[in-house]
């Protein structure tokens, strides 16, 4: 089971009622705290992941960290950290990544993860299922109570034929359009994940299960950190 870190609960140092995207930015920079000079890193995509490159970035620039090399994933994080002077290389060339820093649309209680609304699915689970360690930074409103409870869970398929693996994905699931709309807890996730996966045409899905080693969430009351 998950473990809250002891005294990883801070209160702000005022009364003001933060934005969500300052919470995210507030997950994010207490996650780069982790990051160190010699590190692979994977770069992660999102609105809460794009203040975590933006951190790093500040940090090489002053000299605080140094020979980092980054591993996007998808062309906006590529750009993004293009942009910025952060050195990138892929995983042909470095198949072990020290550590990965992106958001996630869902995290349960056990540290399992939706990800993948923002289309970046596929390389993003390359990149992590790769990772010595994986923080996921979200902020409050990203917790549930099991997987698929607050909307579309995203599954990949090939683009030749894809009515036909959205019909056969149909049997599983009640799907729209290219993603799978779960409303209630499907019982076992493993089981879940291994029948959408023997669809043939199914490339992957947004469950990112027992994947996580952090999440960090970014609450009013300040940030707690639940380690697997």
């Amino acid at each position: 089971m998950p473990s809250i870190e002891s005294g990883a609960l801070s209160p702000p140092p005022s009364p003001l009622i933060l934005t969500q995207d300052e919470l995210k930015k507030i997950a994010a920079y207490k996650a780069v705290e982790s990051v160190q000079s010699g590190m692979v890193l994977g770069l992660g995509t999102g609105s809460t992941a794009k203040h975590a490159v933006d951190r790093i970035a500040e940090l090489l620039h002053q000299g605080k960290l140094k020979n980092i090399i980054g591993i996007p994933t998808s062309k906006k994080t590529h750009q993004q950290a293009v942009s910025l002077g952060i050195p990138l290389s892929d995983l042909d060339s470095h198949p072990v990544v020290d550590l990965a820093i992106d958001g996630a649309d869902e995290v349960d209680s056990n540290l399992n993860l939706v990800k993948g609304r923002g289309g970046s699915l596929l390389r993003e689970k390359m990149i992590e299922s790769a990772c010595k360690k994986f923080i996921v930074i979200v902020d409050e409103s990203k917790l549930v109570a099991h997987v698929g409870a607050s909307g579309a869970m995203p599954v990949e398929v090939v683009p030749f034929c894809w009515k036909f693996t959205q019909n056969r994905l149909q049997s599983l699931f009640d799907y729209a359009g290219m993603c799978c709309e779960i409303e209630k807890d499907v019982g076992d996730l493993k089981t879940a994940s291994d029948a959408i996966l023997r669809l043939a045409g199914v490339v992957e899905h947004g469950m990112f299960l027992d994947m996580a080693t952090t999440v960090i969430v970014a609450g009013e009351l300040g940030i707690t950190i639940k380690n697997k």
